[in-house]
């Protein structure tokens, strides 16, 4: 380096806009304040590289140690015994900063009679020093005692309250500050000032609230990084600090004697305070809380007591993180055991509505909510809701809302939805669907707070033209200022959260296991009804059969009657017999042989056409179509098919039946006139026992299993059933391989 070059100084500065552009927050944000390229005057500063050279010196850092400062020095250059105690400093740290690590250690130096702090932070970019002058010859071993027995008491109280309370009075007692405040952050970053220590003659800020744009985000990244920052002089002027050109900016973020941002000061400035400190209360890296103090003068708090008051704060922390820890368990203790006696509840009753619905008062207690209520197949069970149809009104609200959603909502500006007239009270909303199938929902409510804040000055922020351009300038009073805040709830803490997802989560579980035992027992109930119902009804079929014989008294026709009936019930039976194989897992064992798809389509037509002289078949058959098959389930699905087009096709319309041979697979397509089939149907359009399938005049007994066999048939076969839409005709259409190779009997393959 060439020492001979000119200095880079770099000087505080205000965040600036170009005049055009909106001054808003982030303009606050914006501001470099871990480069502020200044540092408070009250001490010195030499940041060397990691190489160990002086990169960096403020201005008076040359006059501090009475020895030359030259940028691009090296530590071997030696000035003076003083700067030789430096160098000593640095070459023990110079390795750790190579290796990246972060950390700080401190010395103490007699410089002309008097003492200095020396504050070494060690970084992958290099090591800085900073000089710190004791202003009074203090004992600062009676402050470590004083420490002490102020640490000892915090560990004993009981309470958060009470350990915030004890925390002011000792951190004053400690640095002599004329008031020291202890902040709590809200979930949206506001501030309140919940206990407090001060002068007599101060008039007390406790109860206020300050927002969150008082702290900008970058400034509360740094109160994370570093926990303790002493401002001791309020009207002081920064000294500059003088850098090589070759060196970077300076990253002040750990140093103590970084500079302040003007906006920050004229913020104090407007508060009347003259020095003041923040302490940080980092809870799992988030600033759950500070201590603010203020002194109406200057003040210099000697480093060793700051790093005490600063230990002091991490007591706090982690009395606070494990009480709120407690807190938590103890609640979480509650909902555990309540979300086992919903889960029971729920496996013992059929109607999940009617199984929940006592539960409901305990779990709203448990969740601070002021109304619950649980909703699943259209069933409602409610507890707190005052208006009649509120609880049918909120279903239609969540109708409509994908059930992986989860709503929380703090304020009637959160609702994605139109709030209904029956639900006007209530501003808070935490929802879970804890059964898609179902469409079943747990839902907590609660009511409006209106709540007067006692704000610490108008919060709204203004801006002035500067030489710097636009900016956001902090309010000039700080009297209190009263705002009635409506259309909003008590907000739903993470904890809340955690514990209604767990329920949830417990009770989707448990509808599952229900839904899981009711299938296997329906399973179970159809293949015995299935077995037990073949035999009576051979028996009625052979008796109709012989009733056909008899001439006298119409016996023809009833038996013809019988027969057919007789019939549809074996049909039918079959049916519930191959969906019982398919749920079983056991498959529809499949009997391979060789099929001509033409020869089993042209029998099949001839006896549809025969007993169906009011349905129109249009047929296009190629020459040829051999396969390997099952030829009686092949049958099977072109029958469903068939069926299906003439119970759902538009009257006196043509059924269109298309085989196509090609060189690997048969394509079957039936197509008929007809809607196409609703969007939300097409899901479970293969699915049995679908709601669909009900209420068709034209096919009364139809119980929806039809497709969902045929498109097993297909499957089993190596091959596919699909449907889609050719206005004005609804296509299904099979495909299945010419040669074996679909899956083996036994198996099953669900859709």
């Amino acid at each position: 380096m060439n020492p001979s070059n000119p200095p880079n100084p770099i000087h505080p500065s205000t965040p600036s806009t170009p005049p055009s552009a909106p001054v808003t927050l982030d303009n606050c944000d914006r501001e470099p304040i871990h480069i502020p390229g200044s540092i408070q005057p009250h001490g010195a500063l030499i940041a060397f590289s990691t190489s160990g050279v002086v990169a960096w010196h403020s201005s008076n850092a040359a006059a501090f140690l009475d020895c030359p400062i030259t940028l691009g020095s090296s530590l071997d250059e030696c000035h003076s015994p003083l700067w030789s105690q430096v160098c000593d400093f640095v070459r023990e740290q110079l390795p750790d900063s190579r290796a990246g690590e972060q950390y700080a250690v401190s010395h103490e130096l007699d410089i002309e009679d008097r003492k200095v702090d020396v504050v070494i932070n060690v970084s992958a970019s290099g090591v800085i020093v900073e000089f710190e002058p004791r202003e009074r010859d203090e004992d600062v071993s009676r402050f470590a005692l004083q420490a002490h027995r102020a640490l000892d008491r915090l560990k004993r109280t009981s309470s958060l309250q009470q350990l915030l309370e004890r925390a002011v009075e000792e951190i004053r007692s400690l640095t002599g500050f004329d008031r020291v405040m202890a902040y709590r952050f809200r979930h949206d970053d506001s501030g309140d000032i919940v206990a407090e220590s001060k002068a007599d003659a101060l008039e007390s800020l406790l109860g206020r609230r300050y927002p969150a744009s008082d702290i900008p985000a970058q400034a509360r990244r740094l109160y994370v990084l570093n926990t303790l920052r002493l401002i001791a002089d309020i009207a002081a002027t920064p000294l500059a600090l003088t850098g090589h050109p070759d060196a970077p900016p300076l990253d002040l973020s750990h140093a103590v004697l970084r500079s302040v941002s003007p906006i920050h000061i004229e913020y104090l400035r407007n508060m009347g305070v003259g020095a003041s400190m923040s302490v940080s209360i980092v809870i799992d890296g988030r600033l759950w809380g500070m201590f603010a103090c203020h002194h109406m003068s200057r003040r210099l708090v000697p480093y060793a007591i700051r790093m005490a008051v600063d230990v002091l704060a991490q007591v706090v922390a982690t009395t606070i993180a494990s009480l709120l820890a407690r807190q938590h368990a103890e609640r979480l203790r509650g909902a555990v055991s309540m979300q086992a006696d919903c889960a029971q509840s729920i496996s013992d009753n059929d109607d999940v509505a009617e199984a929940l619905a006592c539960h409901l008062p305990m779990l709203a207690q448990l969740l601070d909510a002021d109304a619950a209520v649980v909703m699943s197949g259209g069933k409602l069970a409610q507890h707190g809701l005052a208006q009649p149809h509120a609880a049918a009104d909120l279903a239609r609200v969540l109708a409509d809302m994908p059930v992986q959603s989860r709503p929380v909502w703090n304020a009637l500006a959160d609702w994605s939805v139109e709030r209904p007239s029956s639900l006007s009270a209530y501003c808070g909303l935490l929802a879970h669907c804890f059964d898609a199938a179902a469409h079943a929902w747990l839902v907590f409510l609660r009511k409006e707070q209106i709540e007067t804040v006692r704000w610490g000055g108008k919060p709204e922020k203004v801006f002035t033209i500067g030489p710097q351009g636009p900016r956001l300038t902090p309010r000039g009073s700080f009297d209190e200022w009263r705002e009635t805040v409506e259309d909003t709830s008590v907000p739903w803490t993470d904890s809340d959260i955690e514990i209604a997802t767990g329920w949830a989560d417990e009770m989707r579980r448990a509808a599952f296991v229900h839904h899981a035992e009711t299938e296997r027992a329906r399973a179970h109930l159809m293949a015995v009804l299935g077995h037990d119902l073949r035999d009576p009804l051979h028996s009625i079929s052979l008796a109709a059969h012989v009733l056909e014989k008899v001439p006298a008294a119409g016996g023809a026709a009833i038996g013809e009657r019988i027969q057919r009936t007789a019939s549809r019930m074996q049909r039918l039976v079959g049916l519930v017999l191959d969906m019982s194989k398919l749920r079983g897992g056991l498959g529809l064992g499949l009997n391979y042989q060789p099929v001509d798809l033409v020869s089993l389509l042209r029998q099949i037509m001839d006896e549809r056409e025969q007993v169906q002289l009011d349905a129109r078949y249009e047929v296009a058959l190629p020459a040829d179509a051999q396969m390997e098959g099952d030829p009686d389930r092949l049958a099977q699905v072109v029958t469903n098919l068939l069926g299906n087009a003439r119970h759902h096709g538009q009257p006196g319309t043509p059924i269109r039946i298309q085989l196509a041979a090609q060189d690997a697979h048969i394509l079957l397509t039936v197509r008929n006139q007809a809607p196409p089939i609703a969007d939300e149907l097409l899901p479970q359009l293969f699915d049995p026992f679908k709601k669909s399938s009900l209420g068709n005049q034209r096919n009364a007994g139809g119980l929806g299993l039809g497709l969902y066999i045929a498109r097993q048939i297909a499957v089993e076969h190596g091959g596919m059933l699909s449907y889609r839409y050719e206005a004005p005709e609804v296509v299904f259409e099979l495909s299945v391989p010419r040669r074996a190779s679909g899956v083996a009997a036994g198996a099953v393959q669900q859709p």
